[in-house]
């Protein structure tokens, strides 16, 4: 193997590296102008961003409707999980919902954006399905206490909301990773590289 190889791999590497660093980015500016945006009663503020960072991320997608396909999956499991999470009287949030025990459109735009990542900067999990349960069991709570703490959702029952923030996460999260590896809107990027 030539220099032309090791060149050719240190870029896949080097562009590797900048693709999961903007999408990493780009997904916490999105998270965070969804949720202080709720949290100051300007939900729609946040949704728009979000949409935009979505929309940017699928006119880069070598295959934008396997991205979409994703994208769609995680929207449907979050907004009636989170809605379920609301009907029970165990989360509440301060703007944003649509509907009386519906998931506030800020929140379900979320999951939109959490699917941004799975193919790029969180393409790690594919490799692991504990590893997937773990980050889900854990980064699922600690994102919506971050989200409490922000003032964009309050904890009315903080036992039962933890408890099925930490299994539902736990689920559905290596649930869209095995969405991931059959919607994969970036793999193309990859088989040419």
């Amino acid at each position: 193997m030539g220099m032309g190889f090791l060149e050719h791999t240190g870029r896949d590497i080097q562009e590797g590296f900048w693709a999961s660093l903007i999408n990493f980015l780009l997904f916490q500016l999105g998270w965070f102008g969804c949720v202080l945006s709720g949290a100051a009663g300007l939900p729609w503020l946040g949704a728009m961003l979000a949409t935009a960072i979505i929309a940017w991320h699928l006119l880069r997608a070598p295959d934008p409707g396997a991205e979409l396909k994703l994208i769609g999956a995680a929207v449907a499991i979050g907004a009636v999980w989170d809605s379920l999470l609301v009907w029970q009287g165990w989360l509440a949030y301060p703007s944003g919902m649509v509907l009386p025990f519906a998931a506030p459109c800020w929140i379900v735009i979320m999951w939109a954006l959490f699917a941004t990542t799975l193919n790029v900067s969180l393409r790690w999990l594919k490799g692991c399905w504990l590893h997937a349960f773990l980050f889900g069991a854990i980064g699922g709570p600690l994102a919506y206490l971050a989200g409490q703490g922000l003032g964009a959702v309050e904890f009315v029952e903080t036992r039962s909301a933890l408890l099925a923030l930490l299994v539902g996460w736990a689920l559905f999260t290596p649930l869209l990773v095995a969405l991931s590896r059959r919607y994969d809107g970036y793999a193309r990027i990859r088989a040419d590289g």
